[in-house]
């Protein structure tokens, strides 16, 4: 992409508004937390600390805005003691132009290094070192400066205060990624209806997971609701992937087919009642329709094979989801639900009959005569019932898997030491080059600012801090949107000030107006938000008596100069994504070849899930990983360097179809005592082999080779595999290596 093109896509993308869900009532807890305190403040200290902590609060609710599953009064204590700190430190070294200049300089090269330990961190750090510019320059003494850092500590230890004591849907942010997880399956299974070998975007699935990691206290307070329904959607995907998947389940076409869409039809509606349920806490209200679906009786006598115990797995996977979104305190789901969904898992051997009568009894124990309904029993029912009556682990299991376990605060202080010293001694590394990147641009900006016969010289390096971002299209975006939303929101707010001439209180309320506004329309845009908060500062500088007309002339050229060194500094050290896509795609390329050699291991060894679980959550992120680099080198101005878009996509298909074809075995997978296959073992540790010469290969330019694979499969006679399943997955997976291959193939020239 040429760079007036790239120019304008990233302008295009940092002015562009977005409508978003608002949430008032999170905005007006924000908004009452900075009226409190900037009131207090000026009330006991004078203007000067009530613009200090109006800064403290609006940097500490903020943070609690940012995407992060931390508790959010965590987030607005770490933003506002940290601000304090810096503010402080930043005071006592103010007096000395070098040594100030010193300090900024570490302050900033830690703030981009933390980039690394993740977004919000960065952008409570970036954010710090913002504030701190103009918040040193408030005090005049040592004990004045200890009360402006005491005031910004208050500012975030009353957001928290809030937060705590007015919840706000509490549990809301992990409840929405559970149920987004389910509603993509739903949507899922609906699309697989009329595509067999539709994709899977496995996002929605990676945020559920990351919402469920907890901190011990959390663990302790988690509805129930919340505990197993991951684990149930993690196990419903790869299920109606081989239920629809013609390769190894129903046929193309016939009695087969129809029976299947209805199944998937069925599922899709409870998965999406089920979602409905977990996001606002309430009941499951199960579709009739789709209940009606899952009662047919027929089922054992048209599927057969992997097809029928695929419809038996789901069968099981829907009533556990069932009875895990149903909260404990709820009593609406009716008690014939585990009776109903017990029809589709009859068999006709007597171990089905007996499972399917002990579902039976559970509902009816569990929905007692004279009741509206009762939660269904499920897999918890079934671990209370007598030996005897224990339908077989195929039916039904236990989803109630141990906590994942968040470390507490005190413990991130060595792990984040330990990330951002491995940051340094990474070659090339993005985040690093970021940092020194970021360092230099606010140096340079400050300096400049300093000696311009403007005054508030900090805005410049204020305006890069912010703008800046660890990848090219979000430094020239946001510094495009930051300039246009300074230009209008400077200007908006002098023509407020020059007709109104408010005085120190009616500035204050203005400033806390728009900091209200901001919250609200936090989500819809940067450009949007630029605009409040510069109206939002030119009023909190009118409360202390600044010139309004200077203020607005030296804040638009000092933004423009901030937003030019930022974008100049990409474009002369940049961290372009474009060179190492195939670093990114060769390390897919070995995280789905350890899945798929994972999942074959288990017809070899059929002992339970193994290494399965930990290769399919290295393949996502490798594949996320991929997708978030494709989508940044899409608008960098430089060549492709090795790697044309045509081959890039067409390594991209290959490679989810590998991890489809891992994830159609994985739903086949023996259980314990199964007759083992031996040969699975041999393809497993050639499929490994493959995956990492061919990564070598990838990095190199070279075009991988498959012949370990090959070989393995034309000395394998299949004699002893169940259905096939494993043989069949093996071929189709030498299938898709292939097409690999074909991808990356040199072009020929023209």
């Amino acid at each position: 992409m040429s760079w007036l093109k790239a120019l304008k896509e990233t302008t295009r993308s940092g002015l562009k508004v977005e409508r978003s869900r608002l949430e008032p009532l999170f905005a007006l807890r924000a908004t009452a937390g900075l009226a409190l305190v900037v009131c207090s403040s000026f009330a006991l200290m004078g203007p000067e600390a009530a613009v200090s902590s109006a800064f403290g609060a609006l940097q500490a609710a903020i943070a609690t805005f940012q995407r992060s599953w931390r508790p959010r009064p965590v987030l607005a204590l770490a933003s506002g003691t940290t601000l304090a700190i810096t503010t402080f430190l930043g005071y006592l070294a103010g007096a000395h132009l070098v040594l100030f200049i010193a300090l900024l300089a570490l302050w900033t090269f830690l703030a981009g290094l933390t980039w690394a330990l993740g977004p919000t961190v960065g952008v409570i750090a970036s954010s710090n070192v913002a504030m701190v510019l103009v918040t040193v320059t408030l005090p005049t003494t040592v004990a004045e400066a200890a009360g402006h850092a005491a005031v910004i500590f208050l500012g975030g230890l009353v957001q928290a205060a809030l937060i705590v004591l007015f919840p706000i849907r509490r549990w809301g942010a992990q409840r929405d990624a559970l149920a987004d997880a389910l509603a993509a399956e739903a949507d899922y299974a609906r699309r697989l209806r009329h595509d067999p070998t539709a994709a899977f975007d496995p996002a929605p699935l990676m945020a559920a997971r990351e919402a469920a990691v907890v901190t011990a206290r959390q663990a302790r307070t988690r509805p129930s609701e919340l505990h197993g329904a991951r684990g149930l959607a993690e196990r419903i995907r790869p299920v109606l992937a081989s239920l629809a998947d013609p390769a190894v389940g129903a046929a193309d076409e016939g009695p087969e087919r129809d029976r299947v869409r209805e199944l998937l039809a069925a599922a899709g509606a409870i998965l999406d009642a089920a979602a409905r349920a977990i996001r606002h806490g309430e009941p499951v209200a199960l579709p009739p329709g789709a209940v009606a679906a899952l009662r047919t009786p027929d089922t054992g006598a048209i599927l057969t094979g992997p097809a029928y115990r695929a419809s038996r797995r789901l069968a099981a996977l829907l009533d556990d989801v069932v009875e895990t979104a149903t909260p404990d305190t709820a009593a609406a789901v009716p008690k014939t639900v585990l009776a109903r969904l017990a029809l589709v898992v009859r068999r006709r051997s007597p171990e089905g009959r007996a499972a399917s009568r002990h579902l039976k009894q559970a509902a009816e124990a569990q929905a007692p005569e004279g009741t509206v309904g009762g939660a269904p029993a499920g897999a918890r029912a079934a671990a209370h019932a007598p030996a005897a009556a224990q339908p077989p682990a195929a039916v039904l299991s236990d989803t109630r898997p141990i906590p994942l376990l968040r470390p507490s605060v005190p413990a991130l202080g060595p792990r984040a030491a330990r990330t951002l010293r491995d940051e340094l001694k990474v070659s090339g590394s993005p985040y690093l080059r970021h940092a020194i990147r970021v360092t230099a641009v606010v140096v340079i900006g400050y300096v400049t600012g300093h000696n311009l016969p403007f005054g508030h010289g900090y805005w410049a390096p204020l305006a890069s801090v912010m703008v800046m971002r660890p990848d090219f299209s979000q430094t020239y975006g946001r510094a495009v949107a930051r300039f246009g939303g300074t230009l209008v929101g400077v200007s908006l707010a002098s023509v407020v000030v020059f007709a109104a001439e408010p005085g120190q209180r009616l500035s204050l309320a203005l400033a806390i107006v728009c900091a209200g506004l901001m919250y609200l329309l936090l989500r819809t845009g940067y450009v949007v938000v630029q605009v409040l908060i510069a109206a939002y500062i030119v009023f909190l500088l009118g409360a202390i008596g600044a010139d309004v007309g200077q203020t607005v002339y030296e804040r638009v050229l000092l933004t423009l100069l901030g937003g030019l060194l930022a974008m100049i500094s990409y474009a002369v050290y940049p961290a372009w994504e474009t060179p190492r896509l195939r670093t990114k795609l060769a390390d897919w390329l070995v995280a789905d070849g350890r899945y798929a050699a994972a999942v074959i291991e288990q017809y070899a060894a059929p002992s339970g899930q193994g290494e399965v679980r930990q290769a399919l959550l290295d393949s996502r992120a490798a594949r996320i990983a991929w997708r978030e680099a494709l989508q940044r080198a899409a608008i960098e101005p430089v060549r492709h360097r090795g790697l044309s878009h045509a081959a890039a996509d067409g390594a991209g298909e290959a490679l989810a179809q590998i991890a489809r074809i891992g994830m159609l075995m994985e739903a086949h997978v023996p259980e314990r005592g199964t007759t083992p296959v031996p040969a699975a073992a041999q393809l497993a540790d050639a499929l490994r082999e493959s995956a990492d010469q061919g990564a070598k290969a990838v990095r190199e330019r070279r075009v991988p080779d498959w012949r370990p694979v090959r070989e393995c499969l034309e000395n394998w006679d299949g004699e002893g595999v169940p259905d096939r399943v494993v043989l069949r997955g093996a071929r189709l997976l030498l299938d898709a290596l292939d097409e690999l291959s074909d991808a990356l193939e040199p072009a020929p020239p023209r």
